[in-house]
């Protein structure tokens, strides 16, 4: 666990950076852990759509595609496509050419038509991502962009303004680390098409998520073996972290929400150890062994084995595991095989996240999630019994992977495509446009059954 001078030091950190901008909430009376009932529904934070609503309360209804443009405003949008190379994209998808033919000749339905189909294009591959489904392997992350920001309104918005280029600029993703794939790409000579399409691949992968990532949140970029929890997108602290080997027990890409911390947490071991392996029936023939290792057997009336590790330091879950519900199985938790963390490539597990210093990161999200304490935090963590807190103040967590990034220590930096995920992004930049596009995940959902076991 980490020292108590050490973690004291790492929440005032996060609750500082929490309080830069904004009061700190009234502390709530707690619940006992164990007594809560399901945990408190996240806070409805106001959303694009709503101050969008407000100020435009006639568009209760999604405004139409095609709109009406001055060829003033049609010249703007010309501009913006000559120059939309510099977030990655290429003006050739955007048919530019009969625009600016439709634009010379004036006023027409046919203006119309094209600059509202060019820039419901713009829109779309800003706020969503050029990439098509097909070549998001094992992505699964629900972006609430397209709701937030519904395309019409945004044309509306745009030629209300006359402001073409700032309305798009708003699409753009929050994170810093855009902006600085951004600046790459502009500093990178053309000749270096390898690296642009790197940047470029990348800079789509932030259009992925949702723009704006929240105020508090975990992140981790799977690639780097590192897990970020970031306030107002500051880095209070990294962790290292152990991710899924290659294959069917790779990582997905994933944005959840963390809603309670599970202190000495059971495991329950999978069939594929219990009877695929014989564990099962070993612990029922020898008991003694069994507990020795906190394993606890039960043969149902069918005959089914189940076998749960009970808490305690050699539990394959560790002292601590995220709750973060999904149909991939994945969380966030400890290991006691922590010697793992000292590997430079950290590709081991079957597919859930190990994590580092865990107990630190657990006792910071129980505390700053208002969920316990810090004394009580520690009181649960030294008590060996599983107890599961319930945060009131929730977290997101987004699981990413990033082949081009900035590192923890703030340099841009490559990572090794350990999964392979590059090479459908980068083939599609060299291919037209996909036009008619799915807005849902094309892969299998493939559920972990991470067994924990080091080869």
């Amino acid at each position: 666990m980490a020292g108590s001078a050490a973690l004291a030091a790492l929440i005032a950190n996060a609750a500082l950076a929490q309080s830069s901008t904004q009061p700190t909430p009234t502390q709530p009376e707690m619940l006992p852990r164990s007594e809560q009932q399901g945990g408190p529904q996240p806070a409805q934070l106001p959303t694009p759509r709503d101050a969008f609503e407000q100020a435009f309360p006639q568009a209760a209804k999604p405004a139409p595609l095609v709109q009406t443009w001055t060829v003033g405003q049609a010249a703007r949008l010309v501009a913006v496509i000559e120059g939309i190379g510099a977030e990655g994209l290429d003006p050739k998808d955007y048919d530019l050419q009969p625009l600016k033919v439709a634009l010379a000749a004036g006023p027409s339905d046919e203006l119309n038509q094209l600059a509202s189909q060019s820039f419901v294009w713009l829109v779309e591959d800003l706020r969503d991502g050029r990439t098509p489904m097909d070549a998001r392997e094992q992505w699964f992350v629900v972006d609430p962009d397209r709701d937030a920001f519904r395309t019409g309104d945004i044309l509306t918005e745009a030629l209300a303004s006359g402001d073409i280029a700032g309305t798009l600029a708003k699409l753009a993703p929050t994170h810093p680390d855009y902006a600085r794939l951004r600046d790459e790409l502009a500093k990178t000579p053309e000749a270096s098409t390898t690296k642009r399409k790197l940047i470029r691949a990348n800079m789509d992968r932030w259009r992925w998520l949702a723009r704006d990532l929240g105020s508090q949140y975990l992140i981790t970029n799977v690639p780097e073996f590192q897990l970020r929890l970031t306030v107002k997108n500051r880095i209070i602290s990294t962790y290292r972290t152990v991710v899924g080997k290659p294959g069917r027990t790779a990582t997905p890409q994933l944005a959840e929400m963390v809603e309670g911390v599970v202190f000495n947490p059971t495991w329950t071991v999978p069939q594929s150890i219990v009877k695929g392996e014989g564990l099962g029936a070993k612990v029922l023939a020898n008991p003694a062994w069994g507990r020795r290792n906190g394993y606890v057997a039960t043969r149902g009336a069918n005959g089914y084995i189940s076998v749960v590790q009970q808490p305690g330091p050699g539990n394959s879950l560790g002292m601590m595991k995220l709750e973060m519900p999904n149909a991939h199985a994945i969380f966030f938790h400890d290991t006691p095989s922590r010697h793992l963390f000292a590997n430079d490539s950290r590709a081991l597990s079957h597919g859930c996240i190990r994590t580092e210093r865990a107990l630190e990161l657990a006792m910071t999200m129980a505390i700053l999630g208002k969920g316990a304490s810090k004394e009580e935090a520690v009181e649960i963590s030294k008590s060996g019994k599983y107890t599961k807190v319930m945060l009131e103040k929730q977290w997101p967590a987004y699981i990413t992977y990033f082949t081009m990034a900035s590192d923890i220590n703030g340099e841009m930096a490559t990572f090794n495509d350990i999964y392979g995920r590059d090479t459908k992004v980068l083939a599609s930049l060299d291919k037209p446009r996909v036009r008619e596009r799915s807005i849902l995940p094309t892969d299998e959902v493939i559920v972990i059954e991470d067994d924990l076991q080091d080869s």
